[in-house]
C-alpha cells in the first residue's frame, strides 16, 4: 500500500482538520483503499457537507408525499394505488470534459435512481445552461451536451418530453447539465436502499467495474483550475443498450419477492451504494472484492470501490433467492455476482487475496460525516456584494414590434427545435405534451390520468437577489403545471452554485434555499428529492469564475382527465386574449428583464417580486379554468413579459393577434413611449387565456376568485399588430417575419 503523506491526502480532497478525523475515527492510520473511500463520502458531492444543515429547513411533507428526500428519488402518491417517482441531478463538471459522455452518462444515472426504487421511467427532463455562444468551445459543448442526451435517453426507450436552455458568460467555463427523470410504480411495490437481516446476501448486478470515473465525486466537488482538460479520465462511459436491459432484468425481479434492498452504483460507485444501504439498514457489509466483476486486468479493491462505472446496481436479496435472481440477470445477459453480506458489525469490511484491506465504521463514513455552517453575507450585504446596478429611470423604445423581433431571435427565446428534434419525445405513445409548450404531459399508460412535468429557473433573478431568485424558480414551475391543467404536488432540485466558502455564495445558497422553502410552504408543493452541485466555477483560460446561482426546480402535477389538458396555440380567430393577474395599481417591473437585456444591453435592477399569495390564488383559477374545459388556450407571462407570451401562443398556432394598447396605457400611463414598459415587463403570478367572444365566463369567474382580470386583445390575421381600436400603433409584424426570427439563431449558428 502506497504511504498516506499531507500530498495524498491533498490529492483526495480532504482538509487537515478532516484528515484528523479519520484518524479519530479510525483510531490508528488509514491505508489507501480505506482513504479513497473517506475521501469520496465526504466530497461535497456525496456528504452535502456545506448545504445539509439549510437542507434541513424545506418543507418535505404532505398527505400525498410516499418518501420524501433520504432514498434514491422522491415519492408522491398519484391514486389508484399508483406513484410517481422521480429526481433531478448534476453531471456538469464531466460534461464540460467530455459533453457527449458527460451528458449521457447523467441520463443514464438519473434514470437508475428512479427504477432502482421499482419504477418504469416514463419521462425524461433537462436543465442545461451554456456560455455565451461566441465563446470558442460553446458550439461544441452545445453539440456534444445535446447528442449525449438523445443518443442515451433515445436508445434506452424513454422519451425526453421536454427541459430548458439557457445562454450567459458566466457559465462560460463551467457548463450545467442537469438530468431528470420521472418514473410509475405501484404504492405496494415500492423499493428501498436500507440493507437488513443479517447474513443476508449481497448481490452485484449489471456491467463489469472498470477504471472509468474514478474520482468522479471527488472531481465534481471542486473548481475547474488550468488542468481540466487531464481530468478527462474521470468522466465514465455509459451504455444504453446495457442500461435498457438492467431495467427490466431489474424490473422483472421486482416482480418477485427476492429483493430486501437495493442501490444504483451511482457517485463514488460501489463505495456510496454499499455504505448508503448498510447505513440506512443501520446494519454492516462485509465484500469479497475478489468476487467483483473486472472488465480490466489487475484492478485494485481501491479501484474497484472508486470507479463509477456505469449501468450498475447492488442488492441485498433473501436467502436462496440467488439462484433465480441469477437465471434474471443471466437471460438479460447482464453479470450477476454474490460479492458479500450484510453483518451486524456496523463496519464496512473489505477482503482481498484472503487479506482485510479496509475495516471502517460506518457511522463516520455518512451519518457523522462533516457538516459545516459555512460562514454567509446577510441578504442586504449580499446585495451590496453583487454592485447591480439600480434600474432608476427605464429607458424607452420607439417600436416595440422591432423590438419583439430581436427578442424572439436572441439566444434565451430562439426556438429549441434544433434541440428538440434530436430527442426520441414520442417512444412509449403516451407522450401528449412535449417541448414549446409550459409543460410536458405524459399519459399515465391504460388510465384518463396523465403527468405535468416543468423544469425552470432564472438564474440573473437569482444573482439579483437570491430569496426573491428561489421563491421565482418554484413559482415558475407552478404557473407551468397549472396551465396546462395539472394540479402542482411536489419538486425536486438540483441546486448549482459556486465555492461555498466563500460567503458571498454561501448568501446566494442560504437565502435561495430560504426562497425556496416559503414558496413551497405558500403553494403546499413540498421537495421530495435533489441534488446539490457545488463548486461551479473555473480558472481555465477563457472561463468566466462563478456561475450565476442557478437552483433549477423540476416540478410534477397531476391531471385528473388528459382530455381537459391546454396548450398555448391560439385555436381559432376571434377569440379574446385575457390577462390573468392583472393590477392596474402595479408598476411595470423591468429589472433583470430580457427586454431591458437584449434591447438596452443591462442588467439591473432588482428582480420582480413574488407574491405567493397571488400566485396560489391566480393559479388555481386557472387550473379551475383549464380542467373545466372554459378556456381555448393557456399560457404563462415569464421571460420576455405579455408580448412574448403572445407570440409564443401565435407561432404555435398559427394565428395572429392585435392587441389593445389602451389597456396596457391603464397599466402605465398614456405616453406612446413607454408601451415597452408594460408588454415587455416580467411581474410574476400572471397567465394568458382565450376564450370565444361571446363567452364572458373567464371575467367572471376572475371577480368571484378575486383575481385581477383584464382583456388585452384578440386573436385575427397572421400578424403581431399593438393597436389602438383598429388601427395599428407601431408597423405590424408577419408571424412569418417572427417565426425566421426564432428559428434562424441555431439553425444558423449550427450550420456556420
Amino acid at each position: 500500500m502506497s504511504e498516506i503523506t499531507p500530498d495524498v491526502v491533498a490529492a483526495h480532497g480532504l482538509s487537515e482538520d478532516e484528515y484528523q478525523r479519520v484518524l479519530h475515527a479510525l483510531g490508528r492510520e488509514p491505508n489507501l483503499v480505506e482513504l479513497g473511500i473517506f475521501s469520496v463520502m465526504w466530497s461535497e458531492h456525496c456528504s452535502y457537507k456545506s448545504s445539509r444543515i439549510h437542507l434541513k429547513k424545506l418543507p418535505t411533507e404532505a398527505p400525498w408525499v410516499i418518501c420524501g428526500p433520504g432514498e434514491n428519488a422522491g415519492v408522491i402518491d398519484i391514486g389508484d394505488g399508483q406513484a410517481a417517482i422521480f429526481k433531478m441531478e448534476s453531471h456538469n463538471h464531466p460534461s464540460y470534459i467530455e459533453p457527449y459522455q458527460g451528458a449521457a452518462t447523467g441520463v443514464g444515472g438519473i434514470l437508475r435512481d428512479v427504477f432502482t426504487m421499482g419504477a418504469r421511467p416514463v419521462a425524461n427532463m433537462n436543465a442545461l445552461r451554456f456560455g455565451r455562444p461566441d465563446h470558442p468551445k460553446m458550439k461544441s459543448l452545445v453539440k456534444g451536451v445535446i447528442a449525449g442526451i438523445g443518443g442515451y435517453g433515445n436508445c434506452v426507450g424513454v422519451p425526453t418530453v421536454g427541459g430548458e436552455t439557457n445562454f450567459h458568460a458566466a457559465y462560460d467555463g463551467n457548463i450545467l447539465v442537469n438530468a431528470m427523470t420521472v418514473g410509475v410504480a405501484e404504492t405496494n411495490k415500492i423499493f428501498y436502499s436500507a440493507a437488513t437481516g443479517i447474513g443476508n446476501p449481497i448481490v452485484y448486478v449489471g456491467s463489469k467495474t472498470g477504471r472509468d470515473g474514478i474520482h468522479g465525486a471527488t472531481m465534481a466537488s471542486a473548481d475547474f483550475g488550468e488542468d481540466s482538460e487531464a481530468k478527462r479520465p474521470t468522466v465514465q462511459v455509459g451504455d444504453p443498450f446495457t442500461e435498457k436491459l438492467l431495467i427490466e432484468a431489474c424490473l422483472e425481479l421486482m416482480a418477485t419477492d427476492a429483493i430486501v434492498a437495493i442501490q444504483d452504483m451511482g457517485a463514488a460507485g460501489l463505495t456510496s451504494s454499499s455504505v448508503e444501504m448498510a447505513t440506512n439498514g443501520k446494519a454492516g457489509i462485509i465484500l469479497d472484492m475478489d468476487k467483483v466483476p473486472c472488465r480490466e486486468e489487475g484492478m485494485t479493491p481501491y479501484e474497484m470501490m472508486l470507479s463509477e462505472s456505469q449501468e450498475r446496481m447492488l442488492m441485498v436479496l433473501k436467502p436462496g433467492k440467488e439462484p433465480m435472481a441469477e437465471a434474471i440477470f443471466r437471460k438479460w445477459e447482464l453479470d450477476f455476482a454474490v460479492i458479500g453480506e450484510v453483518t451486524d458489525t456496523g463496519h464496512m469490511v473489505l477482503t482481498w487475496h484472503g487479506e482485510t484491506v479496509c475495516d471502517i465504521p460506518l457511522g463516520p463514513l455518512a451519518e457523522d460525516a462533516p457538516l459545516y455552517d459555512r460562514p454567509h453575507l446577510s441578504l442586504d450585504a449580499y446585495k451590496a456584494w453583487a454592485q447591480v446596478a439600480p434600474l432608476g429611470k427605464a429607458p424607452v423604445s420607439a417600436d416595440p414590434s422591432a423590438d419583439l423581433v430581436r427578442m424572439m431571435g436572441c439566444p434565451d427565446l430562439a426556438s429549441r427545435r434544433w434541440i428538440w428534434e434530436q430527442y426520441d419525445s414520442q417512444v412509449g405513445a403516451d407522450t401528449l405534451q412535449k417541448s414549446g409548450g409550459d409543460a410536458a404531459v405524459v399519459r399515465i399508460h391504460g388510465s384518463r390520468k396523465a403527468l405535468a412535468i416543468s423544469t425552470d429557473c432564472t438564474p440573473r433573478y437569482c444573482y439579483a437577489d437570491p430569496y426573491e431568485g428561489g421563491k421565482q424558480a418554484v413559482a415558475e414551475t407552478w404557473r407551468n403545471i397549472n396551465a396546462v391543467g395539472a394540479t402542482p404536488l411536489a419538486i425536486t432540485n438540483c441546486l448549482n452554485f459556486a465555492n461555498p466558502q466563500r460567503p458571498e455564495i454561501m448568501a446566494q445558497i442560504v437565502e435561495a434555499l430560504r426562497g425556496m422553502g416559503d414558496a413551497c410552504r405558500a403553494l403546499d408543493y413540498p421537495i421530495v428529492s435533489g441534488n446539490v452541485s457545488l463548486y461551479n466555477e473555473s480558472k481555465a483560460t477563457g472561463g468566466g469564475s462563478a456561475i450565476l446561482p442557478t437552483p433549477a426546480i423540476g416540478g410534477v402535477g397531476l391531471m385528473a382527465d388528459y382530455e381537459n389538458m391546454a396548450t398555448v396555440a391560439f385555436k381559432d380567430s376571434a377569440q379574446k386574449i385575457i390577462l390573468i393577474g392583472a393590477d392596474p395599481r402595479a408598476t411595470p417591473e423591468l429589472g433583470q428583464s430580457l427586454w431591458l437585456r437584449e434591447i438596452h444591453g443591462r442588467e439591473d435592477g432588482p428582480p420582480p417580486r413574488v407574491d405567493l399569495a397571488a400566485e396560489r390564488r391566480n393559479g388555481e383559477l386557472v387550473r379551475r379554468l383549464v380542467s373545466e374545459g372554459l378556456v381555448t388556450a393557456a399560457h404563462d407571462v415569464s421571460d420576455g413579459g405579455i408580448l412574448v407570451a403572445v407570440t409564443d401562443m401565435a407561432l404555435a398556432g398559427n394565428i395572429g393577434a392585435r392587441l389593445e394598447l389602451s389597456a396596457f396605457e391603464d397599466l402605465v400611463d398614456r405616453e406612446r413611449l413607454r408601451h415597452a414598459w408594460s408588454l415587455f415587463a416580467e411581474n410574476q403570478a400572471r397567465y394568458l387565456v382565450t376564450e370565444p367572444f361571446d363567452q364572458h365566463v373567464v371575467e367572471l369567474m376572475a371577480r368571484e376568485a378575486n383575481v385581477g382580470c383584464c382583456f388585452i386583445g384578440w386573436t385575427a390575421g397572421n400578424t403581431i399588430a399593438l393597436c389602438r381600436g383598429e388601427d395599428a400603433i407601431y408597423p405590424e409584424v408577419a408571424l412569418d417575419d417572427l417565426r425566421e426570427a426564432n428559428e434562424a439563431f441555431f439553425r444558423d449558428w449550427m450550420e456556420s
